[in-house]
């Protein structure tokens, strides 16, 4: 029998609720779900702590503003911070800080998968929702309501080597992307981070992106670089008060 965990956010304006559930048992071993609000963009912060330690059985209830702006929230470890001190020990997700991180910079070390949102983003009054891979892949993960994007498949199994992130035992832990593996020469002009004469949409094709397929392939609705929206960029009216859930670990469908 599996555990499971659940943390549940209240929207103002609507209900977000991230289900922490360890479906599968490597998944993680100490989960510690992180949260970060770009404050160069928007200015509100959901009212609770930027990291926290979750067991079994356990839950926890905070409001999130209705204009939420450019908000991710990802699984950040597997340390039990009750035994280390530094989020450096992760292998991958620590944010700057150690079980807090840090609201200015602890936005997750790739690689790291993250789901995002940006809540009445504009005069529709949409709330815009996706995962991402962009800066490569960590853990199954899902978020609803219903048609939301899904990428329960677990991509670490079989990560193409060049882009393993192993750890002290040598498994691999992290699925790195392209863009992550390529040197700080390579990334000025790079199809793969859609930098350089390949910075527009235009310019970056998803045929010019190594491994497009691998990650998309089982994640169809996720992004995986950054010009990836026509299958990955979602929305609800904020309206609709919409309820919206998260699951890291989710069974494969």
């Amino acid at each position: 029998m599996y555990g499971e965990e659940f943390v549940f956010v209240h929207y103002l304006a609507g209900l977000l609720s991230v289900n922490l559930r360890q479906s599968r048992a490597y998944c993680f071993t100490f989960p510690r779900p992180a949260i970060f609000t770009d404050l160069d963009v928007g200015q509100v912060m959901p009212n609770h702590d930027t990291g926290w330690e979750v067991t079994a059985g356990t839950s926890v209830s905070f409001d999130v503003p209705g204009n939420w702006t450019s908000g991710r929230i990802w699984v950040s470890c597997s340390d039990n911070f009750s035994l280390h001190l530094r989020s450096t020990l992760c292998v991958t997700g620590g944010c700057n800080g150690q079980l807090l991180c840090d609201p200015h910079t602890g936005m997750g070390v790739p690689p790291v998968k993250v789901a995002e949102w940006t809540s009445a983003a504009d005069e529709k009054g949409e709330d815009n929702y996706d995962l991402s891979v962009v800066d490569g892949f960590s853990i199954p993960m899902l978020i609803t309501p219903t048609d939301g994007p899904i990428c329960a498949a677990d991509l670490n199994t079989n990560c193409p080597q060049e882009l393993v992130l192993a750890g002290p035992d040598g498994k691999t832990v992290r699925c790195k992307s392209a863009c992550l593996i390529e040197n700080d020469e390579q990334k000025k002009d790079s199809p793969n981070c859609c930098m350089g004469s390949h910075s527009m949409a235009a310019t970056c094709p998803s045929s010019g992106v190594s491994y497009y397929n691998y990650f998309k392939g089982p994640c169809l609705t996720t992004y995986t670089y950054a010009y990836d929206d026509n299958t990955s960029f979602w929305m609800c009216l904020e309206a609709t008060q919409a309820d919206y859930t998260v699951t890291f670990c989710p069974l494969a469908q």
